[in-house]
């Protein structure tokens, strides 16, 4: 979302604490808002600490426990949102959550680019 709304105002990467697949649901309902993640891999945070960020901004409350600082981060941003990929159902019931999830993280995106 940073990179799609961000205008190239922003350089964005993304990782957890461990690589995994990038979920099918997280590909449908971002392609619903016009951004294609079908190429992006899941990564861990190991490839980036050192580097400099303007910015770490976890996402979960386990991300945020098991990583509240990485060295090179100027600043730490924690925001909540529930992990979607817990999501029990059926189809139509966990792409609902990824939906409700996805947009709550459109606002805070939005805050974010707004404040620069």
């Amino acid at each position: 979302m940073l990179r799609a709304w961000g205008e190239g105002r922003f350089e964005a990467h993304s990782a957890g604490m461990e690589a995994t697949a990038v979920r099918p649901e997280a590909i449908a309902v971002m392609d619903e808002l016009g951004i294609d993640i079908r190429d992006q891999a899941s990564k861990t945070v190991e490839g980036y600490i050192g580097q400099s960020w303007e910015a770490l901004i976890p996402v979960c409350e386990e991300a945020c426990e098991a990583c509240p600082w990485i060295p090179g981060a100027r600043r730490v941003e924690r925001w909540m949102f529930d992990d979607p990929s817990a999501a029990t159902g059926d189809q139509a019931a966990r792409l609902a959550e990824f939906r409700r999830v996805r947009d709550e993280i459109a606002v805070a995106v939005h805050d974010f680019i707004a404040r620069g």
